[in-house]
């Protein structure tokens, strides 16, 4: 079986003639594919269908995708699906706004069919060769667990959507070593993404929002580090 063929991917889109384009060019790929029309749809159909990857609209009936990523980022059979935003919203506060609920990429139409073959292919690229990490860390009163993507707080167990998980994670590999902005995007979300410096501040607060402030510090005008609690 190929590693293209093990993956399924959930195309999100009002505009039946998009979807179409993108099924028939993700099929042809290998790739397992069922479609969504709007942001419920979505919900309902990931949910069951539990895709690696969702290619999403923002502008949709019912719900909007940003909406819909919210919620889906929540719901443990969805939480660590990449999300790529497929919108005609070129605005930056858009595209703030989809990465403030864990998108992987934004890619502004028109849609370049090939491009995005070769981005998808990226992704699921880099996932199968990164190296054997640790199956646990042990941070304080932290457990960072990879294999289950769950940290234990205590006797409390927390979710955190993919990329907030990997960023914790990446950190606490090297505790009070401090990361750039720059660095920690090239480490999480690749050099073949376009991303703003300020998801990684988006993604540090909400991190924090869960485990508490005293972990991950601020360098002031060099980046970030983790460290034990003083």
């Amino acid at each position: 079986m190929s590693i293209k063929s093990t993956h399924k991917i959930l195309v999100v889109d009002d505009d039946t003639d998009i979807v179409e384009m993108l099924t028939y060019n993700l099929k042809k790929e290998g790739y397992e594919v069922k479609a969504a029309y709007d942001g419920k749809e979505a919900i309902d159909t990931a949910t069951q269908f539990q895709p690696s990857l969702i290619l999403m609209d923002i502008m949709m009936p019912q719900m909007d995708g940003v909406e819909a990523s919210r919620i889906l980022r929540e719901i443990p059979e969805t939480n660590d699906a990449y999300i790529i935003f497929l919108t005609a919203r070129a605005e930056e506060y858009s595209e703030i706004a989809a990465f403030d609920v864990g998108a992987d990429d934004y890619i502004v139409k028109p849609i370049k069919p090939r491009a995005l073959m070769s981005r998808i292919s990226a992704i699921f690229r880099r996932e199968s060769k990164k190296i054997k990490q640790e199956d646990q860390i042990f941070l304080g009163e932290l457990t960072i667990d990879r294999k289950s993507y769950t940290i234990m707080q205590g006797d409390h167990t927390l979710n955190l959507p993919k990329k907030e998980f990997e960023l914790l994670y990446f950190l606490a590999q090297y505790p009070d070593k401090v990361f750039s902005r720059d660095e920690l995007l090239q480490n999480i979300w690749g050099t073949d993404v376009y991303v703003l410096a300020r998801t990684v501040d988006v993604h540090v607060r909400k991190i924090r929002e869960k485990i508490g402030d005293g972990y991950i510090k601020t360098v002031k005008g060099v980046g970030y580090k983790l460290s034990l609690k003083e």
